[in-house]
């Protein structure tokens, strides 16, 4: 026996939800753990209920469905299934990253091959918040950082990152909370970062500026950085002339 898919639908209307369910109910499988009727109550009930399947109407009031792709956080990454009726946006979005995408009225065999695609990525935790990953990224300006806590994974902001660090092949994501295990190598990481307030500071090390609080000499070329979280990481002999431009220290 599979898992069961956790599935959120989120629609302003509610027919179109009490349709969807009705369908959804024939799946063994399935089971709908609740239903949002706007962006903000999505957002809600993702970081509430923890589902792994989001079926997720795009144009709502209050906040529309790219709007809670944007702003994903502060729960495991759900898979999305896109439920509109505006065609170019459900293909744009399928293109991106979403899992699928259905056209309003959505018709039985076509849920039924979304619902099968979902089911191939149970368990598949990285595929899926790489997939929503490049879905945010492709709606919002700001890119967003994949991070493992135990064996689920989070979408996280840039502005939530103070630190990266590099322990052998084991890339730790450091935030004022908690401590994340990357996706990517400190050198992938760094390309992807840049052009952003991230400055590589040492081999092992790249900080968010932004959360730099101070900064100590430790000699002539050596000095010691303090982040928002009282951590303290040492910038390389090598790397101390570039920190200080990007400080202007």
């Amino acid at each position: 026996m599979s898992p069961q898919l956790r599935v959120l639908v989120v629609d302003d209307e509610p027919v179109a939800r009490k349709l969807l369910r009705e369908e959804l109910d024939l799946f063994p499988d399935v089971s709908v753990v609740g239903e949002a009727e706007n962006g903000r109550q999505a957002l809600e009930q993702i970081t509430a209920l923890r589902p792994n399947l989001v079926l997720l109407d795009l144009q709502m009031p209050v906040m529309g469905g790219f709007d809670v792709i944007a702003n994903l956080r502060g729960g495991p990454v759900p898979a999305i299934i896109i439920v509109t009726a505006f065609d170019q946006h459900a293909i744009e979005a399928f293109e991106a990253g979403a899992i699928d995408y259905l056209l309003k009225p959505v018709a039985e065999t076509r849920l039924q091959k979304a619902i099968e695609r979902a089911r191939s990525l149970q368990g598949k935790g990285l595929q899926v918040a790489e997939r929503t990953l490049r879905l945010s990224d492709t709606i919002t300006a700001g890119r967003k950082i994949v991070g493992k806590l135990g064996e689920e994974y989070f979408l996280l902001d840039h502005s939530e990152v103070l630190a990266f660090q590099a322990e052998g092949e084991i890339v730790t994501i450091i935030t004022a909370r908690h401590r994340y295990v990357a996706t990517q190598s400190l050198r992938a990481i760094e390309e992807r970062l840049r052009n952003s307030p991230f400055q590589r500071v040492h081999r092992n090390s790249i900080v968010n500026v932004n959360h730099v609080r101070k900064m100590s000499a430790m000699s002539s070329q050596r000095w010691l950085l303090t982040l928002s979280n009282a951590q303290e990481l040492i910038v390389s002999k090598r790397l101390a002339h570039n920190v200080r431009q990007m400080l202007n220290w």
